[in-house]
């Protein structure tokens, strides 16, 4: 290659960085900040384009937003956020995880820093799973990880895994299951008129056209202030409307998904805020004696008794605690769970997690030389 053209192609690539830079700050300065929170999220993150795999979308092109945290030769975790939130959900947990794990965060579609068309497009849990599946193979190229769900974002983690199973060749091993509180079997679901209005077209079009003339809140509560920014970003408080339709594919396909966990050879870590009036804990109950209870993988089931729907945002410490116990090969199996439960139960403090055991149904035959009759207890001889 001659040197006027090793000059021009230097040229080039350094005027395309200059316009890249140039746009990233024109998306910056075009939206007004309120919350120092918010920023610094938004301008530690990138972005990755996805083409819409969804029928109706034809082929529609959106922009994902992703951040990650620790060094990258440590072990992996992926985490998924719920509705309405996004990445951002995770933000008092990470600190807690980052210098031992390479952790990660993405906002899908219609949520956080991600585009949000609004001209007809379908937020599909199912694509959702795909783009989990091309996230961690194509833009990452994670070859082992773990996987944190919670919310809407437990349903894309069963139809990852469901995909996952079902494809000899992945590319990759995901060594860890973790699912958190989320609606996830809607029969025993307490929904609330915000999700139930939003599956009607008229009465969502006016709840979400009034919430979207409220003026944006410009100080406050940190963490709150930081929300009310991250929704206001590209129309989330729009965007809402249609990514709440999400029940509606879940209703569909719930028992599906959940009958994914029976047969996975993931192991699973179940975690739940005890403290969830949308969702609860009938919900976790339900799953775990239908789906993880049998599994002949390590499973265990966690309750919060301090955390409400958020567990990693009510008691980060003791999530992240459960997860590195899980990551580092601490939870009991079958034949130590007992001894475990006692001695945990002994030292825990108000706010830990409480461990939930198997549940093996047997007749009991106690070692005992007195037997009960009606008359009155009498020794054996």
């Amino acid at each position: 290659m001659t040197s006027w053209k090793k000059v021009s192609l230097l040229f080039s690539f350094l005027y395309l960085l200059l316009i890249s830079a140039q746009i990233s700050q024109a998306q910056d300065d075009d939206f007004v900040f309120y919350s120092d929170l918010a920023r610094d999220w938004y301008r530690g993150g990138d972005y990755f384009e996805w083409t819409s795999t969804t029928a109706d979308n034809n082929a529609a092109k959106v922009n994902i937003f992703y951040r990650t945290w620790g060094d990258e030769s440590n072990p992996k975790l992926v985490l998924i956020h719920g509705f309405p939130n996004s990445s951002f959900d995770y933000y008092k947990m990470i600190p807690f995880l980052e210098d031992e794990y390479h952790i990660v965060a993405l906002d899908f579609p219609g949520s956080g820093f991600s585009d949000k068309p609004l001209d007809g497009y379908n937020y599909m849990l199912a694509e959702n799973a795909e783009i989990v599946d091309h996230f961690v193979r194509e833009v990452l190229e994670f070859e082992d990880f773990a996987l944190f769900t919670h919310d809407r974002g437990v349903s894309i983690g069963l139809a990852f895994l469901g995909n996952y199973l079902d494809n000899p060749s992945p590319g990759y091993k995901v060594n860890y299951h973790f699912l958190s509180n989320s609606g996830m079997y809607l029969p025993l679901a307490n929904l609330v008129p915000f999700q139930l209005a939003l599956l009607d077209a008229e009465a969502g079009e006016r709840m979400i056209a009034a919430r979207s003339e409220l003026p944006r809140v410009t100080e406050g509560e940190p963490e709150a202030l930081a929300y009310s920014d991250i929704f206001a970003f590209n129309e989330g408080n729009i965007s809402l409307l249609y990514v709440g339709r999400y029940l509606l594919e879940r209703q569909a396909n719930e028992v599906r998904w959940l009958e994914n966990l029976p047969r996975s050879p993931v192991p699973v870590a179940y975690l739940w805020g005890l403290a969830d009036g949308v969702n609860p804990i009938r919900i976790p109950n339900y799953v775990w004696d239908t789906y993880l209870n049998d599994r002949e993988v390590e499973s265990s089931y966690w309750v919060l008794p301090t955390a409400g729907h958020y567990p990693q945002r009510d008691n980060p410490e003791e999530v992240a605690k459960i997860v590195r116990m899980a990551l580092t090969d601490q939870i009991p199996d079958r034949e130590t769970e007992s001894r475990f439960m006692r001695s945990y139960g002994a030292s825990r403090s108000t706010e830990d997690a409480v461990f939930v055991g198997h549940s093996e149904i047997e007749e009991l035959d106690f070692p005992s030389s007195i037997e009960y009759t009606p008359s009155g207890y009498r020794l054996i001889d």
